[in-house]
C-alpha cells in the first residue's frame, strides 16, 4: 500500500501542455492548500477536465506561491515544482474511473485512494466485492474544505497530522474557521494578528498555511504568543493584513484569572462591550487600509435570560469598519450537548447554543464606506 497521500490537481486543455512542460501544476485560492500540504514522500495526478484524462504520476520538489507568475496568465499563483516517477502514464474517461472508486479531484486522497490510483495507471485491473466508501479512499480529516456558502460546519477542532491549538483549552477555536479565513483575505507571507490569543490556534494554521503571525493575550500559554492586553497593542499603525479574534462572550467560561480579563464582566452589562469598543479602536489602527477583521463571538443565555451578544459586537463594529457578511459557524463538542442539558432545555422551553456568529469586516477609506452606506440597490429581479 502507498504510504502516501494523493493530491489530484486540475487543468484543461489550454493548461495542460504548460503544465507538462514546464512541470509546474497549479490553482487558486480555492484549491490552493494542496500545494502546502502535499509532502515529498505524497503522490500528485495532473487532471485534465477538458479531456477527462489523468496523468500520473509525479512527486513534489516544491510548494510554493507566486502572485506575479508569468505562467498560465498569472492566474494561479499557488504552485506546485513536481517530476515524473519514471514514465507519464494516463487514465482516459478518467470521471468514470475516478467514480467507480468513490474519489472526488477535489479532495485529498488517503493512502489506500492513492494505492489504487497507481495501481490503474500501472495497469492492473481492480475488482471490488462493494465499492469503497469515501472516507476510505479521501483523507476530510488532513485538511478542512473551503466553504462557498455562510454556513460553516467542521466536526472537529483540529485536523491534519499535527494538533492546532490545545483542544483541552477553556473556548479553544476551531482551526478550520482560521483556515477558511486565511485563504479568503489573505496570502501567504501576510502577517496575521490574533489579540486574544488562548492556546494558539491562529498560530498554529498560520504556521502550515505559510503566512507570518503574531499573537498576544494577557496570559500566555506557550513562548509564541506574546504578554499583552488587546486595548494597547504594541504595534505600530496600521502594520498587520488580517485580524481574526475570538473574543469572550461574557463570563461564562473562565480563562484565566488577570483581573484585567474581559471575560470577568457579564455580556448583561454595558461595559462589557465598552470594553470590546476599545479593543475594535485598538485593532483599526493597527490594521492596514483595504484589509479585513474576522471576529467570532456567540450569543448567551443565562438563567432565563438571553443577550443577543452578536448583534451587539456587530453594531459597535460597523462604527469602524464596513461590513462584509456574517457567517454561521455549528457549535460542536461544547459542554451543554449532552444528554442532561437536552433534557433541561426541552423541560424548560429554552434553547442550547447550537451555533456562534463569526462576523467578517473591511478596513476601507471613509469615504467609500459613507458612499456605500447611501447606495441605492436596483431590485433587476424581484419587484419591491
Amino acid at each position: 500500500m502507498s504510504n502516501g497521500r494523493g493530491f489530484i490537481f486540475a487543468c484543461t486543455n489550454r493548461s495542460e501542455k504548460e503544465c507538462l512542460s514546464n512541470l509546474i501544476f497549479a490553482t487558486n485560492r480555492a484549491y490552493g492548500y494542496k500545494v502546502f500540504a502535499a509532502k515529498k514522500n505524497d503522490y500528485l495526478f495532473l487532471y485534465n477536465l477538458d479531456s477527462d484524462t489523468l496523468y500520473g504520476c509525479f512527486k513534489i520538489k516544491e510548494g510554493f506561491y507566486e502572485k506575479n507568475s508569468k505562467l498560465f496568465d498569472g492566474r494561479y499563483p499557488y504552485q506546485a515544482k513536481v517530476y515524473p516517477m519514471g514514465k507519464v502514464r494516463s487514465i482516459r474517461k478518467a470521471s468514470k474511473v475516478l467514480r467507480s472508486l468513490n474519489i472526488n479531484w477535489r479532495y485529498i486522497l488517503t493512502p489506500y485512494g492513492t494505492k489504487l490510483l497507481l495501481e490503474l495507471l500501472n495497469g492492473k485491473e481492480i475488482e471490488f466485492d462493494k465499492k469503497p466508501e469515501k472516507d476510505e479512499v479521501m483523507d476530510f480529516r488532513f485538511r478542512p474544505p473551503i466553504f462557498a456558502t455562510n454556513f460553516w460546519d467542521f466536526p472537529y477542532q483540529s485536523y491534519g497530522d499535527t494538533p492546532k491549538g490545545n483542544n483541552k483549552y477553556p473556548g479553544v477555536t476551531p482551526a478550520f474557521i482560521i483556515f477558511n479565513l486565511l485563504y479568503r483575505y489573505t496570502e501567504p507571507d501576510d502577517l496575521v494578528l490574533d489579540p486574544m490569543a488562548g492556546s494558539g490556534t491562529t498560530i498554529d494554521v498560520c504556521k502550515e498555511e505559510r503566512r507570518r503571525v503574531i499573537a498576544f493575550d494577557l496570559e500566555p500559554t506557550r513562548q509564541d504568543i506574546v504578554k499583552a492586553d488587546a486595548r494597547h497593542l504594541p504595534l505600530k499603525d496600521e502594520s498587520v493584513n488580517f485580524v481574526f479574534l475570538d473574543s469572550p462572550y461574557g463570563d461564562n467560561i473562565k480563562y484565566n484569572d488577570h483581573p484585567a480579563n474581559i471575560g470577568h464582566i457579564s455580556a448583561s452589562d454595558e461595559k462589557f462591550y465598552d470594553e470590546l469598543e476599545t479593543v475594535m479602536r485598538e485593532l483599526f489602527r493597527v490594521l492596514k487600509w483595504e484589509s479585513y477583521i474576522a471576529w467570532l463571538i456567540g450569543d448567551q443565555w443565562v438563567k432565563g435570560n438571553f443577550t443577543p451578544v452578536g448583534f451587539k459586537i456587530w453594531n459597535r463594529l460597523a462604527k469602524y469598519f464596513k461590513p462584509v457578511d456574517i457567517v454561521v459557524v455549528a457549535r460542536r463538542n461544547q459542554a451543554s450537548n449532552t444528554p442532561f442539558w437536552i433534557n433541561k432545555a426541552l423541560q424548560y422551553n429554552f434553547y442550547l447554543r447550537g451555533f456562534k456568529y463569526l462576523l467578517i469586516f473591511k478596513k476601507t477609506a471613509f469615504k467609500a464606506f459613507k458612499n456605500a452606506k447611501s447606495q441605492k440597490i436596483k431590485w433587476s429581479y424581484y419587484e419591491r
